[in-house]
């Protein structure tokens, strides 16, 4: 069929490269505006336009999706479906355009996760399955009607990146699926059942990100594995200049831990330093062994060589 995808991360990528592999036509692809990122704020294309520029597609970044102009020149392009994948909010002028409709491709197993983090927020909360959706576009976010979704296990190795790229793959399968269901005409969407409870999946905020050690050995592994390796759970530890007096409160990513047997018998955050290779700290029931972290101003580290180079003397050992 041909097709407008409309996606804008490496998420989106392998969906739109997966259709192209399908046989379907891409008349035309819809990324977020170019915006300066990083220190220097040089210029950065969404990793949808980089693809879309190698591939020769058809190309199309509007700062607004009701732009007169950009509204008529999707009209211009006579698809049969759109497609959207970690996209924003379209007004019902976009979505209710092409004649077979306009789906978006979702990682959870709606209606559970509705939001923009649905992969973190699954490992946060201790999930052991999730999944992607592909459902039809209504004017709330994340409610349409499905069409498919498919299982994915959660292992309890996994993290928000090993996770992403599971999902990733499934996506790509589900919306060439999904697409064949819209060319036939064979499919009864299903509106969504959203009676119990709904675990939503809002954007994630610094907030979310600080890890309380007065918590369960369980729940900040959690954390910790559904915030890795990006944007990446924290703590803070202080810092000793010259002398208790002059302070530094420091940032700490956290990027991978594991639970030990080993009851805590200090207060919740201390930390307990072992053969200059080891880094635990306690927590409400069990000590977190730090597997690989990264100072404020330094490197990403496994602890072992992270220790190296660390001056205890220098810190109070107390993460909070």
């Amino acid at each position: 069929m041909k097709v407008v995808f409309m996606g804008t991360p490496e998420f989106a990528v392998t969906v739109l490269d997966r259709i192209i592999a399908a046989g379907h036509d891409v008349v035309g692809v819809v990324t977020t505006p170019d915006k300066p990122a990083g220190r220097g704020q040089r210029i950065h294309f969404s990793d949808v336009k980089n693809y879309a520029l190698e591939h020769n597609l058809f190309l199309m970044q509007p700062e607004k999706m009701k732009d007169d102009a950009f509204v008529q020149q999707l009209q211009a392009l006579d698809a049969e479906v759109f497609v959207v994948v970690a996209f924003r909010m379209l007004p019902k002028v976009v979505y209710a355009m092409p004649p077979k409709g306009t789906f978006n491709v979702h990682a959870s197993l709606l209606p559970q996760y509705r939001g923009a983090a649905p992969i973190q927020w699954a490992i946060i909360n201790g999930e052991t399955k999730t999944g992607v959706t592909t459902f039809l576009l209504d004017e709330h976010t994340d409610t349409g009607a499905i069409i498919r979704q498919t299982e994915v296990d959660i292992t309890r190795t996994d993290n928000a990146g090993t996770l992403h790229d599971k999902l990733m793959c499934a996506g790509a399968e589900i919306a060439v699926e999904t697409l064949e269901d819209l060319r036939s005409g064979n499919y009864a969407p299903k509106p969504q059942n959203a009676d119990g409870a709904l675990k939503p999946a809002p954007k994630i905020f610094k907030e979310d990100m600080l890890i309380n050690w007065d918590d369960t050995a369980e729940n900040i592994y959690n954390k910790i594995r559904g915030l890795s390796p990006y944007p990446a759970a924290f703590s803070r530890i202080t810092f000793l200049e010259n002398s208790p007096e002059e302070r530094k409160d420091l940032s700490v990513k956290i990027l991978a831990c594991s639970i030990t047997d080993e009851k805590s018998t200090k207060s919740p955050g201390e930390i307990t330093l072992k053969d200059d290779k080891f880094l635990f700290v306690s927590t409400k029931n069990n000590d977190i062994s730090v597997e690989i972290l990264q100072l404020e101003g330094k490197k990403r580290l496994e602890t072992s060589f992270f220790l190296q180079g660390f001056r205890r003397e220098n810190y109070t050992l107390r993460l909070f």
